[in-house]
């Protein structure tokens, strides 16, 4: 069929009866675009909505089981240590406690002065040590019941000196109370063998031990002390003793 205008190629012509297609105008482009838009903002909003949710959901649970726990061991709690009563108003913060005053205990001066006079009587410088003196060249002592063989056992060294005293320089009434001192504590803690240096008197007007012969008398005069004798050269020879003492 030949179309208007004369020529015939095959193709379909225009006759008039068939419409034009139509092509979107750029507004309705953009009012697409607008709708897909607002769709995609409202999707966004409604998972980040379901997000808020889901987290508000989550928080609760947690603060739900936190307060279920917290209530658990409350209970438990009160089980083991069971009623429970408020304390009273003295035994409150800030409340203090009236205390009764205390006085210093009263120091025994004395109790002291009276003991010191006793120590000082119990090595009396009137004691005649002469008699119960050995008469060996050194002047040794044992007690009435000790036989001989402690006094050479002493003197050999039988035991080892575990303590000693240095009367050196002290004054007749200080040796005696520093010896009686010495003789105690030395009992006290058990102590069995001690040295007590006098000296030699190579200082003492006429050059004779002032010392010497009060020890003796002080030690004979001490129940703790079981035999003396003259301690050994290499231990202070005719200027100290090695003392024997009695068990604690």
């Amino acid at each position: 069929m030949a179309g208007r205008g004369g020529d015939s190629t095959g193709d379909t012509a225009y006759d008039g009866s068939m419409k034009a297609p139509v092509t979107p105008s750029p507004k309705a482009f953009k009012n697409a675009d607008t709708a897909m838009g607002r769709k995609l903002r409202d999707l966004k909003d409604l998972k980040a909505i379901k997000q808020e949710i889901e987290t508000r959901v989550r928080l609760a649970k947690e603060q739900e089981a936190a307060a279920a726990k917290a209530k658990a061991e409350k209970e438990l709690f009160s089980r083991a240590v069971g009623p429970v009563k408020a304390l009273p108003a003295k035994h409150l913060p800030g409340h203090k406690a009236p205390l009764p005053a205390t006085q210093a205990a009263p120091i025994p001066v004395q109790q002291q002065r009276d003991e010191l006079a006793v120590m000082r009587e119990a090595i009396s410088d009137e004691f005649d040590v002469e008699t119960l003196l050995d008469t060996d060249e050194a002047l040794s002592f044992r007690r009435p019941g000790m036989g001989p063989d402690v006094v050479r056992k002493l003197r050999r060294g039988g035991w080892s000196i575990q303590g000693q005293l240095d009367l050196h320089g002290l004054r007749r009434e200080d040796a005696r109370e520093a010896l009686a001192d010495f003789i105690k504590d030395a009992h006290k803690v058990g102590w069995r063998c001690v040295r007590v240096v006098h000296g030699k008197g190579l200082g003492s007007p006429g050059k004779t031990p002032v010392l010497k012969g009060k020890v003796q008398s002080w030690l004979i005069q001490k129940q703790e002390v079981l035999a003396f004798v003259q301690a050994r050269p290499a231990e202070g020879g005719a200027g100290a003793l090695v003392v024997l003492l009695t068990q604690s």
